[in-house]
């Protein structure tokens, strides 16, 4: 049997939105793409065979304006929402590590502070976060404490002039060698602890006695990717860290809300690195004489990839211009990350089974992509509260 190979059509042909984006955002997604082939790709299986975070590549980050990329002055980029999604994308077609990296610094360190610190707050760590001389984490999940926030039992006591802090945080992205980290706490006042209202942020800086950042270790995903706890034991906070613009649980949900818009968008790249590898494996793995990728169960496979792929790549796009006009929703960022987040996972587990026997080998992207999207599936807003979100907003009935 004679099978006539062609050359692929490149997804980016079928999905078409080059003449969509400005020449800005097309070269910041260029420049992103050669950094992660060229330095992080070579090594990507090491680092997460190794359970290793890459710390070389974090001057290189910095200098590609991706700390605080969507921030306006301190030193930051001031990308638009799409170059912003298209960069994240990137990373995460690296490793959703590298893009966790960025995104925890940016959306939930970087941003509560541009939102809602003073503006002496915003000099002391902006411009040097931006840089990656200061590197920051974000603690408000906890080990009894994941989807319902307002439940967290973390407190803080006012001293005088200073606060102290007691309680512990769970799954803390860039924690172990974090220089601060922003931490929300409920206020205690006399023997009272308040309810979701009363809380508030704390920067939290390493150096600070009774505040401990040990590393998780044993992880199956996210292993290119440092995570550690907060542990804080009568930690005493100075009252110009507290951050005066953030009362109760609406402060630390912006930040989840921006960080779901560029995990939304980001997922796209680790179901395209996913794609991309199936695709040339598939073009050459011969079995019964002929391509693999000729045979029609595979083929429906790849144009299911190539199909979803492209729906969340319309609409990440479209909703990034909506929140260039602040117009976004909530409800439309659940939407993006509860689709692409979920389409990402089952592209990746597709790829895994066209793969056979080597999708599981680190010498394949496929393997580590899969691993570290169960991981994405559940933070930021598990798939089931996106549904719940959702599901409030079109019945008017809230299942919570």
């Amino acid at each position: 049997m004679t099978v006539k190979i062609h050359d692929p059509m490149p997804l980016e042909a079928l999905i078409a939105v080059e003449p969509l984006l400005t020449e800005e955002e097309r070269m910041i997604r260029d420049a992103v793409r050669r950094f992660v082939r060229e330095r992080f790709l070579p090594r990507a299986g090491k680092l997460f065979e190794e359970e290793r975070f890459p710390m070389d590549l974090i001057p290189e980050i910095a200098g590609m304006g991706l700390l605080g990329a969507n921030l306006e002055g301190y030193g930051c980029a001031g990308m638009g929402a799409v170059a912003y999604g298209l960069a994240l994308q990137e990373l995460e077609y690296g490793d959703s590590g590298l893009r966790s990296f960025a995104s925890v610094q940016g959306s939930l360190c970087m941003y509560p502070i541009h939102r809602y610190g003073s503006e002496e707050q915003k000099q002391k760590w902006l411009p040097k976060m931006a840089a990656g001389e200061i590197i920051g984490c974000f603690g408000l999940t906890e080990p009894d404490s994941g989807s319902d926030p307002g439940s967290m039992k973390t407190y803080a006591r006012r001293e005088g002039s200073h606060w102290v802090l007691n309680g512990s945080k769970m799954w803390i992205t860039n924690a172990p060698f974090a220089h601060l980290a922003v931490v929300w706490a409920k206020v205690k006042e006399g023997d009272t602890v308040g309810g979701p209202d009363s809380i508030r942020g704390f920067v939290v800086e390493r150096g600070m006695k009774g505040f401990e950042t040990p590393t998780v270790h044993g992880k199956m995903s996210l292993r290119a990717s440092a995570t550690g706890e907060i542990s804080l034991t009568d930690c005493v906070v100075p009252e110009a860290n507290v951050l005066p613009g953030a009362k109760g649980l609406g402060g630390p949900l912006s930040c989840l809300n921006q960080a779901r818009f560029g995990i939304a968008y980001a997922a796209l790249g680790a179901a395209r690195a996913c794609y991309d590898c199936v695709v040339d494996y598939t073009r050459t793995r011969v079995q019964f004489g002929v391509p693999i990728a000729s045979k029609q169960l595979v083929q429906e496979q790849i144009v299911e990839m190539a199909m979803e792929i492209a729906k969340g790549e319309l609409v990440s796009l479209h909703f990034a211009r909506l929140k260039e006009q602040g117009k976004l929703t909530p409800q439309q960022v659940s939407l993006a990350k509860k689709n692409n987040v979920a389409w990402a996972l089952k592209i990746a587990r597709s790829a895994r089974g066209l793969l056979g026997g080597n999708g599981i080998l680190l010498d394949y992207p496929v393997i580590r992509h899969m691993l570290n999207l169960e991981s994405v599936y559940t933070y930021e807003g598990t798939n089931e509260v996106h549904t719940l979100i959702l599901g409030r907003a079109l019945t008017g009935i809230d299942a919570f």
